[in-house]
């Protein structure tokens, strides 16, 4: 792909694509509530997603899909579910929202997310939290790319006395080494990088802004 910012399906369309996936009864949502919501948001380029507590990553990663290989999170990472969103990010209240400007981040690829948040807060721009970046990768299998992937650094975990831990998680293409297994060669994984590293092959994915939608 030449561009990073994407182009989305109409948001009918990807309510469509959460409900063959089973998302919507994952959210404990009906059919019919999330065609209502996609419908009632009006026209325009946007990410619909569910929010991270009612469809959390542990689930949602599976349903990924590259060929036929199915998504995963890596065996070190057991706490992925707890990794929230920054006090900075104003998080919809409602179950399902949208999120507008969504962008890969590749003019960002090795930098690393203790250098990227601040540059994308003076940009007046928001990292995409981790569910948000696998509902992209759902309704856009193509957006990850060997030597372009992204990372989500809008989710972090937070230490029992309110720091956060060094783990920042990001999406990529398993090469089928070490503990992946051979059999997960090529499949969307879940994963972890630490806060003060570079990686030349991970942008740092964001977007404009979100907006809840009432089901």
């Amino acid at each position: 792909m030449s561009e990073t910012t994407q182009t989305f399906t109409p948001l009918s369309t990807q309510a469509e694509r959460l409900i063959e996936l089973g998302v919507h009864e994952i959210a404990g949502l009906s059919a019919a509530e999330v065609r209502a919501a996609a419908e009632g948001a009006g026209d325009g380029d946007f990410l619909l997603a569910v929010r991270p507590d009612l469809a959390p990553a542990s689930v949602l990663a599976p349903l990924l899909r590259r060929r036929d290989r199915a998504g995963f999170v890596v065996t070190d990472m057991t706490d992925v579910d707890l990794f929230a969103p920054l006090d900075t990010i104003d998080l919809p209240d409602t179950p399902l929202y949208l999120v507008s400007g969504v962008d890969r981040g590749d003019d960002m690829a090795n930098w690393s997310p203790d250098e990227a948040l601040p540059a994308l807060t003076a940009a007046s721009r928001t990292p995409l939290l981790l569910t948000e970046g696998i509902h992209w990768v759902l309704q856009r299998p193509d957006v990850l790319e060997r030597n372009h992937c992204f990372m989500t650094i809008g989710s972090r975990l937070r230490k029992p006395k309110g720091t956060l831990d060094a783990r920042t998680p990001a999406l990529w293409i398993s090469n089928g080494t070490g503990r992946d297994g051979r059999e997960r060669r090529d499949a969307p994984k879940v994963g972890w990088c630490w806060a003060g590293n570079r990686h030349t092959w991970l942008g740092f994915a964001s977007g404009e802004g979100r907006r809840g939608l009432e089901p």
